[in-house]
């Protein structure tokens, strides 16, 4: 494997949690799947459809997230919301994330 090929390893299973943590955040206002794509993108969440949608499956089967589908539109969308215990996962989860910048920011730095 490659420094390159490594660094992106590493980087995906980084960033993997803090999917999670930021769709448990902005799902705090409802949201559809496309939108929400759009929304972690443009706020350096880099994540794509095959992977975003089994993440909010996932969630909702956990009780994290609720859904409902809006038919108002010519085509149905399902729109998303953390739940109470969503909401509760979120905050803890935010704790820790805050915790472990911290203790890295406290490591020392190569010179």
């Amino acid at each position: 494997m490659s420094e390159t090929e490594a660094l992106d390893t590493h980087l995906q299973e980084l960033r993997r949690g803090t999917v999670v943590l930021a769709c448990l955040r902005l799902l705090e206002r409802p949201g559809y799947g496309y939108g929400l794509l759009e929304e972690l993108g443009s706020r350096g969440f880099d994540t794509d459809a095959n992977t975003l949608y089994p993440l909010l499956r996932r969630l909702e089967k956990q009780g994290h997230l609720t859904s409902e589908w809006n038919t108002d539109e010519a085509r149905p969308r399902k729109f998303y919301r953390t739940s109470a215990a969503g909401i509760r996962l979120a905050a803890a989860l935010t704790d820790d994330f805050r915790a472990i910048a911290a203790a890295i920011d406290a490591l020392p730095e190569e010179d």
